[in-house]
């Protein structure tokens, strides 16, 4: 019974997780969506352990856009790696109120990062749907609560 609840829970969680994708890099055509080699690229290229490939879910580039066939990055310091974070909870304060989940590696690259790593958290409510960037500096002075949760596998 619960599996089939976790399956819907995950679902849904999906379906959610593309809407927001589609909704920021209509918004805003430098973020730029990446597949698993560019994310090999990418590290690589920003001298970065590849075990932070599923740390971010997006660039941003000021000097490229998502409507460019091919983007070649010659300098890296054009780009900034996103993650992405996503509701449709109503939050009339956004992002005050949001809950989300993160993992170590994704705290790990921002930090590392600095400026060039960015939280990007969506709202889908039709109230108030919208997006912020926030880097982890902004993050940590606006957190309320956290928790840890060990995910296991035997």
């Amino acid at each position: 019974m619960a599996k089939s609840h976790s399956y819907v829970i995950t679902v849904d969680n999906n379906r959610t997780e593309k809407e927001a994708f589609e909704y920021v890099l209509a918004a805003d055509p430098h973020f730029i969506n990446v597949t698993k080699e560019s994310r090999r690229l990418v590290l690589e290229a920003l001298g970065l352990d590849r075990k932070y490939a599923r740390a971010f879910d997006l660039i941003y580039s000021k000097k490229h856009t998502n409507k460019e066939q091919t983007v070649e990055f010659s300098d890296v310091a054009d780009i900034t790696l996103i993650e992405l974070k996503t509701t449709k909870k109503n939050l009339p304060n956004f992002p005050k109120g949001f809950f989300f989940g993160a993992t170590a590696n994704e705290f790990e690259l921002a930090l590392k990062l600095g400026e060039k790593f960015k939280f990007c958290f969506v709202t889908l409510h039709p109230e108030n749907k919208s997006y912020t960037l926030l880097t982890l500096a902004e993050l940590e002075k606006l957190i309320r609560t956290t928790r840890v949760q060990y995910q296991i596998n035997l």
